[in-house]
């Protein structure tokens, strides 16, 4: 728990949020659609498919997909032979990846109905008396809830406190994944992520449901996309190695799911709800100077 939560602080001193979006994240989304990606107006409703997917593809690098990996990774080893470890490695992400859509979708018909006076559209500076824009607020709200989920079920991958999907995870198997694809999916609500805010904008300003639902999907989709292609490679190449790993302590995959969920959670918590703050001078925070 102590090293878990120790790599989620640190990973916030040394996160730049510059580098990722635009070094990463442009580049990615640019070199997928072909023109640059940044401060392009989207051209009608296949481009803003086309659009939804890149950027979510760009958007890959989080620390929720960090988690959702560290969570299945143990799966890949679990079974003896090439494709039984293909099969075992893919079935948890039909879960996910509904989980991410049906989130996505729903908040993609919000954006489309409400239009351009949901919170998330207003990014001026000025929207609370510290100087948080609208938009700032609901991404702290929004991503420091979806730390409590990550860090209380890491802790009940430990046994620390009940299980919160025990009962549902009786029933339904699949239910664990699914939930952790609605977090993906959430992360939506709160991204203020540049090139995400203009697909909002376009969304939010078409008034088209379906295109709402649709962008938003693949957007959620494109974010899981790369990290079902490590789950391959990871089933194929590795996997007899992590079964023997896995095998001779059965904690051992309780205890890397559980690591995951702390640190992403910390994370999140410490960078969107205490760094922000850091940022706008209220309360001081190690930061490195690239950061």
């Amino acid at each position: 728990m102590l090293v878990s939560a120790l790599f989620g602080f640190a990973m916030t001193v040394v996160w730049s949020a510059e580098f990722v979006d635009r070094t990463i994240g442009d580049n990615v989304a640019g070199a997928l659609l072909g023109h640059e990606a940044r401060d392009v107006p989207i051209g009608g409703v296949p481009a803003g498919i086309a659009f939804a997917l890149a950027t979510g593809v760009a958007g890959t690098f989080t620390a929720c997909n960090v988690a959702a990996f560290s969570a299945i990774a143990p799966l890949a080893g679990s079974v003896r032979t090439r494709r039984g470890r293909l099969a075992r490695v893919l079935a948890p992400l039909g879960p996910l990846a509904a989980g991410a859509v049906l989130v996505s979708a729903l908040y993609g018909v919000v954006v489309a109905l409400v239009g351009t006076g949901m919170p998330q559209f207003q990014e001026g500076a000025g929207g609370t008396s510290a100087g948080l824009s609208p938009r700032l607020v609901q991404a702290m709200v929004v991503f420091g809830v979806i730390g409590v989920v990550m860090v209380c079920l890491g802790l009940a991958s430990m046994g620390l406190v009940p299980d919160p999907l025990a009962r549902l995870s009786a029933r339904y198997p699949g239910a664990p994944m699914f939930v952790m694809g609605a977090l993906i999916g959430a992360f939506l609500v709160g991204r203020p992520f540049a090139l995400f805010r203009q697909l909002f904008r376009d969304a939010a300003e078409s008034h088209n449901v379906l295109y709402g639902a649709v962008a938003f999907s693949l957007q959620a989709l494109g974010n899981v996309l790369i990290m079902a292609v490590v789950f391959v490679l990871v089933a194929l190449s590795a996997g007899d190695r992590l079964g023997r790993w896995f095998a001779a302590n059965p904690r051992r995959a309780s205890a890397v799911t559980a690591a995951a969920f702390i640190a992403a959670g910390v994370f999140m918590i410490l960078y969107w709800d205490v760094r922000i703050l850091a940022r706008r001078e209220i309360i001081w925070y190690p930061m490195a100077p690239w950061a």
